[in-house]
């Protein structure tokens, strides 16, 4: 069993912006599954989409808090569907990683996203997957926390699309062979598209 989260802000205010990249990317994979999402069992706060791939059963998810309290859901979904952190991925958006980039990291700070921390928190352990998706740094002067509930720019949103298909793949990896496997791919991912840029 593999659990698949998309951190994101819940609502119309925020579709789009580059706090949800993580969400798009989960929402994407279940899109391309044909799976759909629904209210997640119990009064953990999420949505959810269950399945196979290849035989391994899978949920993927979106916590239906503020980016900030996402560690309630993760907690309640990893205790419900009694998913070991070692077979949770954490999908999320990162300023310190260059625009359209992904990485694939098991343990460690939490980068300060406060999604991550507040999962952190909640599962208490530092102990599992994150697929990490490059949004760039803030212009100077510019609050990131503005940044981050910012939209893209039209010539950002092109790359974003692709970069975020991209992600899916590297979750779908992530379900079927694991981490290890999901970080090879991100990689390989990256390096296709930096061929592609003229």
């Amino acid at each position: 069993m593999r659990l698949v989260v998309g951190l994101r802000n819940p609502g119309a205010r925020y579709e789009g912006t580059r706090h949800n990249v993580g969400a798009e990317a989960v929402e994407r994979l279940a899109a391309e599954l044909g799976w759909s999402f629904r209210r997640a069992p119990g009064r953990i706060r999420a949505e959810v989409a269950e399945g196979r791939v290849d035989e391994v059963r899978a949920v993927l998810a979106l916590p239906g808090t503020f980016m900030n309290e996402s560690g309630g859901a993760v907690s309640g979904l990893v205790r419900y569907y009694r998913v070991g952190c070692a077979d949770l991925l954490v999908v999320h958006d990162d300023i310190d990683l260059p625009f359209g980039k992904l990485r694939v990291r098991f343990g460690g700070s939490s980068g300060g996203n406060n999604g991550v921390r507040s999962i952190i928190g909640a599962v208490g352990t530092d102990e599992f997957w994150r697929l990490k998706i490059g949004v760039g740094r803030p212009p100077a002067r510019m609050d990131p926390a503005d940044y981050v509930l910012s939209r893209f720019s039209k010539a950002e949103r092109r790359v974003v699309d692709l970069v975020v298909d991209d992600a899916a793949e590297v979750a779908a990896v992530f379900v079927v062979d694991g981490g290890e496997a999901a970080r090879r791919r991100a990689g390989e991912l990256n390096a296709r598209r930096e061929e592609a840029v003229p």
